[in-house]
């Protein structure tokens, strides 16, 4: 999933060249439409997945969106949930790790690229994870410092036990050297097939 203001188009592209080459790949939009320009006559839009103001609201439809996906892919490529890993970029970070603690049996994987981890991730009311964690940070992320984010393994281990933990060099921007890591994960976690 992509980050506030791209759009499906730029996460599918990073997404495929970041995984093996058999995977099946769908990238979603977000439900909330934006013009990116501040000036009247911009009109590129970007997408995103909500705002603080009507958090539960996005909560709930992020998960809705989600799983409703999920489980047509999963139909129409007889995909098992186990086989299911959820990446996202950003903004939809912290929705995915609230969805997996919601709905623990909704996929066997989960990616954070240049996110965070949810405010409340340490109540009780999310449930223990068995799917691994893979989560890449940068040293130089402008929305969530390497200080911050250095802090993000501890916290996701709250509810899941297996979590690996990157902090690469660069901005808030999709890592180019994120592929080789995301493989590996990818083949610990779900086999070579």
């Amino acid at each position: 999933m992509h980050g506030y203001g791209s759009n499906p188009e730029a996460m599918l592209r990073l997404t495929v060249a970041a995984v093996e080459p058999n995977c099946v790949v769908a990238s979603l939009r977000g439900p909330n439409q934006h013009y990116l320009a501040a000036t009247p006559a911009g009109d590129e839009v970007g997408y995103n997945w909500g705002t603080r103001r009507h958090a539960e609201l996005n909560i709930r439809l992020h998960h809705r969106i989600v799983r409703a996906a999920a489980a047509e892919l999963r139909r129409r490529f007889s995909i098992p949930a186990r086989r299911t890993m959820l990446m996202g970029f950003s903004q939809p970070v912290g929705l995915n790790y609230r969805l997996i603690g919601t709905y623990p049996e909704e996929a066997g994987g989960v990616v954070g690229i240049c996110g965070g981890v949810p405010k409340d991730w340490e109540e009780d009311k999310y449930a223990q994870i068995a799917a691994p964690i893979l989560h890449i940070s940068r040293s130089e992320d402008e929305f969530f410092p390497a200080e911050v984010a250095q802090g993000f393994p501890d916290r996701l281990h709250k509810h899941a036990s297996d979590v690996e933990f990157h902090l690469l060099p660069g901005t808030h921007r999709f890592p180019s050297k994120a592929a080789p890591i995301l493989r590996k994960w990818m083949r610990r976690v779900f086999g070579e097939s």
